[in-house]
C-alpha cells in the first residue's frame, strides 16, 4: 500500500492511503478503528495492516467505486505532506561509493579507508521535514544550495542490536528523500571536524508517499532493490542511478544504527546520495547552484515523484 499524510482542505492533516488516483481517509473509512496519524499506524502496523487491506478491498475495484464512499478524495483535490511529518529521528547514511568518490574528488580529497570498514551516518533535523510541493527556502547565508537524490526506509518496529540479515523484518516501507544541502556552509563546518550542521539543518523532503515494503518485492535483487533513480531541475535531467548500486545495504545500515542503540517505529534511515545525484558531483560546468524559482524533481521506480520549488 501507499500511505500519505494529507489535508482535504479542512486545515487538519490526517493519514490515508493512495489508490487509483484517490486518497482514502483511514480514520473515516474505518469508522475510527484505525489510527488517524500515520506514525501511529506504523507503530501498530502488525495489528492494523490486515484490517486496512480488508477495508481497501471492500471499497471497490476502481476510482469510480472508491469515490462513492465518504472520506475518499481525488488526489488532485488534496494537499500532500511528508508521510511522517515529525519522525522520531532521521539518520542519513553515506552508502553509495560512486557519490563518495566523486564528491570528495571535487574537493581535492581521496576516499578514506575507514569508509570501507563500516557505514557512517549523521543525524539530520527531524523537526525540519517537508513534503511534496513544499517551498524550499535557501538559507540566508548560503549561495550554494544543492539537492541530493536519495531513498529512505522507515522503521516499523522497535529494535536494538539488529543483525543485518534480520533487518528487513524491522522495515515498514520506503520513500524518496531529498537531503537539501547548503554546500558553502557545509564545507566551512567540516573543516572544524564536526557536522554537517547548518549546512543541512533547514529542510529535508520526504514523499510523496510511504510505500510498504511488500510492494517493492518484485524489484528485489538479493539484499537490494532494482529501482531507477533520476533527478531533474526545471525539466532537465541531471542525475540517474539505481538503488541496487548501494555499497552498504539497508540491512547493513540498520545493523550499524541499532548497535548499542534502540530504533523506534517511524525512525528514518536515509541511503545517502546516489552516484551523480547532486550538483556537487556534476560540477558548475554542468549546472549552477539552485536559485529561487527552480523546480527540482526526484523520480524513483515504485516510489513516485517528489517535487519541490526553491523559494
Amino acid at each position: 500500500m501507499k500511505f500519505v499524510t494529507f489535508d482535504p482542505g479542512t486545515g487538519a492533516p490526517r493519514s490515508g492511503w493512495l489508490r487509483d488516483g484517490c486518497v482514502v481517509d483511514i480514520r473515516a473509512v474505518s469508522e475510527g478503528r484505525l489510527p488517524g496519524e500515520l506514525l501511529e499506524l506504523v507503530r501498530h502496523y502488525e495489528d492494523v495492516m490486515e484490517e486496512a487491506t480488508r477495508i481497501d478491498r471492500r471499497l471497490g475495484p476502481d476510482a469510480a467505486s472508491l469515490l462513492m464512499h465518504p472520506g475518499v478524495y481525488p488526489v488532485a483535490d488534496v494537499a500532500l505532506f511528508a508521510p511522517i511529518p515529525k519522525p522520531p529521528s532521521v539518520r542519513d547514511f553515506y552508502a553509495f561509493e560512486a557519490h563518495v568518490i566523486a564528491a570528495r574528488w571535487r574537493r581535492g580529497l581521496d576516499i578514506v579507508p575507514e569508509w570501507y570498514r563500516f557505514p557512517v551516518f549523521y543525524f539530520s533535523n527531524h523537526q525540519a521535514i517537508v513534503g511534496p510541493n513544499a517551498l524550499i527556502r535557501r538559507p540566508a547565508a548560503s549561495s550554494a544550495l544543492d539537492f541530493e537524490l536519495e531513498v529512505a526506509c522507515v522503521i516499523g518496529k522497535e529494535g536494538r542490536d539488529i543483525a543485518a540479515e534480520e533487518a528487513n523484518a524491522y522495515i515498514f516501507g520506503y520513500c524518496i528523500m531529498n537531503d537539501w544541502s547548503a554546500r558553502d556552509l557545509q564545507q566551512e563546518e567540516v573543516k572544524v571536524g564536526l557536522g554537517p550542521a547548518k549546512g543541512k539543518d533547514f529542510a529535508t523532503s520526504l514523499g510523496p508517499y510511504l510505500v510498504t515494503k511488500d510492494e517493492l518485492e518484485r524489484h528485489r535483487a538479493g539484499e537490494r532493490h532494482e529501482l531507477e533513480m533520476a533527478a531533474r531541475v526545471n525539466g532537465v535531467e541531471l542525475s540517474r542511478g539505481n538503488l541496487r548500486d548501494l555499497h552498504y545495504s539497508f540491512g547493513d545500515m540498520i545493523a550499524r544504527a541499532s548497535a548499542d542503540a534502540t530504533l523506534y517505529p517511524g525512525d528514518i534511515i536515509g541511503s545517502g546520495t546516489v552516484g551523480t545525484g547532486c550538483i556537487l558531483e556534476r560540477g558548475p560546468e554542468v549546472h549552477r547552484w539552485l536559485e529561487p524559482g527552480d523546480v527540482v524533481e526526484l523520480d524513483v521506480t515504485g516510489l513516485g515523484l517528489l517535487r519541490n520549488t526553491i523559494g
